[in-house]
């Protein structure tokens, strides 16, 4: 087997333009430079701005900005997924598509590097392989969200559009019977067949992606989604290499002392935490029943959720009399929160979330109890790993038509806060187990080590 140029590789990390994959990149690129392996990590001008304070290892990893180019679509100065809006993100894959001179350039330059990692730019490999350079394609999504939509098993192309009733249905092979789409919410994966980028799907694109690469990559571990990272490698016919969770070192910044002083009022373990990440929007009729809920349970709450639609401000939203009725037990913001400083406080003892994956870690390495209300398609499915698959988390029932009511919503947050109940007690055993094997001291140094092995092994 050939050696590598040398002990120490080179990589190059292309992330698609959006900060929930660039900074978990990010995470990996200070991993694997704690171990002296030299990063060039590429992304928009303005991100670099953004991420600078991330970057741990300045010495090893350096950033490559990238021109955006302007595409009919896109508004002036959108670079990243965060200056647009939902139905401009195709015009923003073709504007990083239209960046390939550039970052063919850059991979040319000399040194060439041993990898080049990416998610969803699918022409990478057309550059590497002319190059002797191996292209990994790197999913920061679980395992589950790739299985169930992705994979050539559901030979979905532009002459035949999967249906929501065929995307229901698991695809031939699937490992799981817990971890899957249910029929009525099946119309939340059909944005795989969307445009994304110019003449050309989500699912065309990152099937591609993951075709041509030398090796797959995913942001996971095996002791949670063995069976589907087989499932993938099998369906692909590629390596799988696992990263493991990735996940940043405890952040040295102290919790903002208006949080900190609010919840140091209340009694271990009692409050309700609650995030639904930085891009959904809630309808305000949903907004305001789920805040009900929170009311009705009789816990004091922390919800940290963007405005709802049409509305500036998370009070011009709230329900009548809302305000008075929880004033002293109750807190509703509508901005930014320090999400990991938070869930680890002793005061908190539920977190109620939207599964998304990096909030599933973070939630999976804290002590609080997990009650999930996911609202999108990959959400769905870390829900089902979380809730259906380790039992280890509480998912929220819906109605038929998508909608959580009140009532649904403090019944499985008193589920899993109530110390008398078989649900709490069952979900917070699996929980403590697996958060016991997170923190372990070697767990993600061994993964990373493994990753690196398995590179140098290509």
């Amino acid at each position: 087997m050939a050696q590598p140029r040398s002990s120490n590789l080179h990589l190059v990390m292309f992330p698609w333009f959006a900060v929930g994959h660039m900074t978990p990149f990010l995470h990996l690129s200070n991993k694997l430079a704690e171990e002296g392996h030299r990063i060039s990590f590429l992304l928009p001008n303005k991100a670099k701005l953004q991420l600078q304070h991330l970057n741990l290892h300045p010495n090893l990893i350096t950033f490559h900005p990238l021109i955006i180019p302007h595409v009919e679509g896109l508004p002036p100065g959108a670079e990243t997924a965060s200056d647009v809006a939902g139905n401009q993100v195709s015009p923003l894959a073709t504007a990083m598509d239209l960046t390939r001179p550039q970052v063919e350039e850059i991979i040319r330059d000399d040194p060439r590097p041993d990898f080049v990692l990416y998610d969803s730019a699918h022409w990478i490999p057309e550059i590497t392989s002319k190059l002797g350079i191996k292209a990994i394609c790197y999913n920061v999504v679980s395992a589950a969200s790739l299985a169930i939509a992705i994979v050539p098993a559901r030979k979905i192309t532009r002459d035949r559009p999967i249906t929501a009733d065929e995307l229901a249905r698991p695809p031939p092979g699937y490992p799981s019977a817990n971890v899957i789409i249910h029929r009525h919410e099946a119309h939340k994966l059909l944005f795989i067949t969307l445009e994304f980028g110019a003449g050309i799907t989500f699912y065309e694109r990152i099937n591609a992606a993951m075709r041509s690469c030398d090796a797959i990559a995913i942001r996971t571990c095996r002791e949670l989604e063995g069976e589907l990272c087989d499932y993938l490698s099998a369906q692909f016919k590629k390596p799988m290499f696992l990263t493991g969770p990735v996940l940043p070192e405890p952040a040295e910044s102290r919790l903002e002392d208006r949080w900190a002083e609010w919840l140091g009022r209340f009694e271990p373990s009692s409050v309700v935490f609650c995030a639904f990440g930085s891009q959904f929007i809630l309808e305000k009729d949903q907004f305001q029943e789920l805040l009900l809920g929170f009311e009705s349970t009789g816990f004091p709450f922390l919800v940290a959720v963007k405005p709802p639609a049409g509305c500036s401000t998370v009070e011009e939203a709230f329900p009548e009399g809302f305000e008075m009725r929880v004033k002293g037990r109750g807190v509703v913001h509508g901005g930014w929160v320090q999400q990991p400083l938070i869930l680890n406080h002793g005061s908190v003892g539920c977190f109620v979330s939207h599964c998304g994956f990096g909030s599933m870690w973070e939630s999976l390495k804290s002590a609080s109890q997990i009650v999930l209300v996911p609202q999108l398609g990959d959400q769905i499915l870390n829900t089902r790993l979380m809730a259906g698959e380790l039992k280890l988390a509480v998912e929220v029932e819906r109605e038929d038509n998508g909608w959580v009511s009140k009532e649904s919503l403090c019944k499985a947050i008193q589920s899993v806060m109530d110390e008398d109940s078989e649900m709490g007690c069952m979900v917070k055993k699996n929980h403590a187990a697996w958060r016991n094997r997170l923190v372990s001291q070697d767990f993600m140094s061994g993964y990373i080590d493994s990753f690196i092995k398995d590179l140098k092994g290509l």
